[in-house]
């Protein structure tokens, strides 16, 4: 199997990492350097048991198999319940749509229709690592302008620069027709919360460096403190530039964290091999974005996943 002979390859490697990380200590101390702090041995995540209710917020389709495919597949085999809320379709990739779609200037319809694709993707890969098709949930908003919808007047309708759409294009999304505007935005993120009831949240860092990301994790952060007790738990995806760094499929070794997570001290997760091999697959599933950026996907198939209390880092004391 493919699978077992990368990662018979990736454990040699991480037993490598695993000792220069326990030799540089001792080199510093000799050179008289002062030690780092020890690593806190708080656990990433909350007991996964039948009673956790897990909700996955992506801002496009991928996004959940790239940050949290272990620990759905976790609370799916303890009993518990998944849902994975999409915000996005994911129907502005230009070059996705240039590869995929054959066409160098989209129309509305054609951006639609790769929306429509990708959506079908993200079911295709997320039942593969558990997830129902009732706890599989769109929003359908505007790929690529969840920061211009939530930061202006809130009560501005949008229009889509990809779709031309200024509501929900999507039959199949929870509240289709639902007009494009911050405040439509944050009346269906909250109804989602009351709808699944969620014990654990896991939500992009407002510290990921790309926009729709950003702006998930602070819609995140505005609503659970008015309608939901859950814990959350954050994660990043876009960390800075070149990581994860190797960027090709490094199963076993584990994945260390990104420039951009510095001061959310995040806390690993370990996957056991047969998540690590189905979070492959179900990556592999999504053909759009393989095509696109297949090392970049593929960098985060590893033997663990990151995850932090902090959705943002503590401002410097220099900064008071």
């Amino acid at each position: 199997m493919r699978c077992s002979t990368r990662r018979s390859t990736s454990l040699l490697l991480a037993t490598a990492l695993v000792a220069i990380v326990s030799i540089a200590p001792c080199a510093a101390l000799a050179a008289g350097a002062a030690p780092s702090p020890a690593p806190s041995s708080s656990p990433a995540l909350p007991s996964i048991d039948a009673a956790m209710t897990l909700l996955v917020v992506a801002p496009h389709p991928d996004d959940e198999t790239l940050c949290c495919a272990g620990v759905i597949q976790r609370v799916a085999r303890a009993g518990g319940r998944v849902s994975v809320l999409w915000i996005t379709s994911g129907d502005a990739e230009r070059m996705g749509l240039l590869l995929n779609e054959k066409v160098l200037f989209p129309t509305p319809s054609r951006a639609r229709q790769f929306g429509a694709r990708r959506m079908a993707e993200a079911r295709a890969a997320t039942a593969l690592l558990g997830v129902p098709p009732g706890g599989q949930l769109f929003l359908g908003y505007p790929d690529g302008e969840l920061l211009d919808l939530l930061g202006g007047d809130l009560a501005t309708l949008h229009r889509s620069g990809t779709t031309g759409a200024t509501s929900v294009p999507y039959a199949d999304a929870l509240f289709p027709t639902h007009p494009y505007s911050g405040a439509s935005l944050e009346r269906d993120f909250a109804a989602v919360l009351e709808r699944v009831r969620p014990t654990l949240i896991l939500a992009p860092s407002p510290q990921d460096s790309h926009p729709d990301h950003r702006a998930a994790g602070l819609l995140t952060q505005a609503t659970i403190r008015r309608v939901s007790m859950a814990q959350v738990r954050y994660w990043i995806v876009h960390g800075g530039q070149g990581w994860p760094s190797p960027r090709e499929l490094l199963m076993g070794v584990p994945l260390t964290p990104a420039p951009l997570s510095q001061g959310l001290e995040p806390r690993p997760f370990a996957l056991e091999p047969r998540e690590e091999d189905l979070q492959l697959e179900a990556l592999q599933a999504y053909r759009t974005q393989m095509l696109l950026m297949a090392p970049f996907l593929l960098a985060f198939v590893r033997s663990n996943e990151l995850f932090s209390t902090l959705a943002q880092a503590p401002p410097h004391p220099s900064a008071w």
